[in-house]
């Protein structure tokens, strides 16, 4: 049985972070970055590394930097995942989502 590496265990669960953060299931994510869903799943257990050309797929389809995923190191709120999903919604649906998120930023100021 393959021993597990401290530094991938911890990378496969950043990986995993942001994968159920991009609404991605193990199978849709692994068809996006074009390797299997075992592969994934023994990613995110920490059961094996990666290489430099599938980390940047990893980054470009869940729009997460390298040092997030590499060092746990996230500078500012990265919304972009975020902004992606909300960009195909329907106008009369974002709205209500620019509702949601006014309402919820005057809360926090008041608290």
């Amino acid at each position: 049985m393959q021993k597990k590496k401290e530094i991938n265990i911890q990378i496969g669960e950043r990986i995993k972070k942001s994968r159920e953060a991009s609404g991605y299931t193990q199978e849709k994510f692994s068809e996006a970055i074009d390797v299997s869903v075992q592969y994934i799943s023994d990613l995110e257990r920490g059961k094996v590394g990666t290489s430099i050309a599938t980390l940047l797929k990893i980054c470009n389809v869940l729009y997460v930097s390298s040092d997030y995923l590499l060092f746990g190191k996230q500078e500012t709120n990265d919304i972009s995942a975020t902004f992606e999903r909300l960009k195909y919604l329907p106008h009369n649906q974002l709205e209500l989502v620019e509702e949601g998120i006014n309402t919820l930023l005057k809360a926090f100021v008041i608290n």
